[in-house]
């Protein structure tokens, strides 16, 4: 029998993150809401931008949503340090992105509720690019104050991110799938439902406030 096994040592940048994603579980108290979203309007949206020259992918109109529902709610748009909570009056938010070995970065798209889409999707794919040449900085990788965590180019609909601590919290975006309604007039609709999934700190926000996020981000994707 062929018991030949291949071993990885968690060292190096994955022994930082495994240690990181361990301390994050011990050291806050996380749970997760889930929620979807009809993206009829977000894929309207896009359409239509599309059809005027301007080119935005839908992550970069859900980080305008992100930042914008942020405003509404600071208290979700923070830090956790010791026994205290710390509020930030812009959203800085993070982005995590996944590399080639199975590593995994997070930098933050400083003041993203002061730009337009875009502004954002520029400073988002400035990001990914330095982040495969390893040219970011470290005030980007350790002073966000929110982070998105996007899955929608998979089959996960929803998932349960671990924090970016000492974040408060993080959204993580899902696939979108078709999914049947009933219409007013008694007959089946399809509408394409993206699932959403909301990690955050208990110790900072409770439960009612969070849902209360994860709703006006659902309803804001849904208006637009």
């Amino acid at each position: 029998m062929d018991t030949a096994i291949t071993v990885v040592p968690l060292r190096g940048v994955r022994g930082m993150i495994a240690d990181k994603m361990q301390k994050s579980l011990q050291e806050s108290a996380q749970l997760t809401h889930h929620a979807e979203a009809d993206t009829s309007a977000l894929e309207r949206k896009k359409a239509r931008l599309s059809a005027e020259g301007i080119k935005v992918s839908i992550e970069d109109l859900l980080m305008e949503i992100v930042s914008s529902a942020l405003m509404r709610h600071p208290n979700m748009n923070g830090v956790v340090q010791g026994k205290e909570v710390h509020l930030f009056s812009d959203v800085h938010l993070s982005m995590a992105m996944a590399l080639p070995g199975n590593l995994l970065v997070a930098p933050a798209v400083f003041d993203a509720n002061k730009k337009g889409l875009s502004k954002l999707r520029e400073a988002r794919q400035d990001l990914s690019a330095r982040a495969k040449s390893n040219k970011l900085t470290v005030t980007e990788m350790t002073k966000g104050s929110f982070t998105m965590s996007n899955l929608g180019l998979t089959r996960v609909h929803h998932f349960t991110p671990v924090l970016n601590t000492p974040q408060i919290g993080l959204l993580g975006i899902g696939n979108v799938k078709k999914e049947a309604f009933p219409s007013d007039d008694g007959k089946i609709i399809w509408k394409p439902m993206m699932g959403l999934s909301l990690t955050f700190d208990h110790r900072a926000v409770d439960g009612a406030p969070a849902a209360d996020f994860l709703t006006d981000v659902c309803q804001s994707i849904e208006a637009l």
